[in-house]
């Protein structure tokens, strides 16, 4: 017969395992090495040595749209950034060049040239071609010399008043000048190649060298030459090494002894009416 503690024990309910899960190393032993990779880190956990993984940014059509404003932009900075650094010349008159004048037709048809505002410039900015036609200018106004670089004028359909021979001084690239009807061309016939007149103006075609031009010899000094200084002008420039009157002084120009002499010059005059007034002030 069984005893009352041996009935005891038969009737308590078996113990059932404890589960051993996946993040508990404790009860991970005798598992093997893998069993211990699996606890230590947990079902989605990285562990703690492997690298972590980064995520790129998406690089598909939303990306390259969100570039195009700043793109937009930029291009519009440049653009006013050189339209600001314009020649005030090539701004003077309201509106642009005309697409059948010979400013427009000269500079389409020659390469690197970009037509702005009243101006046809190079790449650089210089000034190579000007259409002021029917601007209501009595003169090309003060600021017409910074287009003294240019190959191409048209000033026709303009009031002009006044001669224009010392206008176009330094001019020495002009080779096609257009002018009203009742304006003379700068320097007359002896200037230019051609001059032709039509019912609404006057071309002035191909400037001459007025220094190979001229038979006199004696036009500059013997250490002087001649250079054109536009239409119907030019200088004499004196030679290396020569200034002064008539190019007679040899050797480089004394600024030292020039300000000096200036200076004690003012510096004299200057105690002199401080000397006078003084006097002036005791007296009074």
């Amino acid at each position: 017969m069984k005893t009352s503690a041996e009935l005891h024990e038969q009737e308590k309910p078996p113990s059932s395992p404890r589960a051993t899960g996946p993040g508990r190393l404790g009860h991970a032993r005798g598992r093997g090495p893998d069993a211990l990779r699996g606890g230590a880190a947990g079902p989605g956990r990285a562990s703690s040595g492997a690298p972590r993984e980064r995520k790129m940014a998406p690089h598909g059509p939303g990306s390259l749209t969100t570039l195009v404003p700043w793109a937009a932009a930029l291009l519009l900075a440049l653009g006013v950034e050189r339209a600001l650094a314009l020649p005030e010349i090539c701004t003077q008159c309201p509106g642009s060049v005309q697409n059948l004048s010979k400013v427009a037709l000269y500079c389409k048809t020659t390469r690197e040239l970009m037509l702005h505002a009243r101006c046809c410039l190079n790449q650089k900015g210089t000034i190579l071609g000007l259409d002021l036609q029917n601007c209501s200018l009595e003169d090309p106004g003060p600021n017409f010399h910074q287009a003294h670089t240019t190959v191409i004028i048209d000033l026709q359909a303009n009031p002009l008043k006044g001669d224009l021979a010392n206008t176009f001084r330094g001019f020495t690239q002009l080779q096609t000048l257009i002018l009203p009807q009742d304006v003379n061309c700068p320097g007359g016939i002896n200037a230019w190649n051609t001059i032709t007149s039509y019912i609404d103006n006057q071309i002035c075609q191909g400037q001459k060298n007025l220094c190979n031009n001229t038979g006199d010899p004696e036009m500059c000094p013997e250490n002087g030459s001649c250079v054109p200084d536009g239409p119907g002008l030019l200088q004499c420039v004196c030679a290396d090494g020569f200034h002064g009157y008539k190019c007679m002084r040899q050797g480089s120009f004394s600024l030292l002894m020039f300000f000096g002499i200036l200076g004690s010059t003012t510096l004299s005059v200057s105690i002199l009416l401080w000397a006078t007034q003084r006097r002036k002030a005791k007296t009074s």
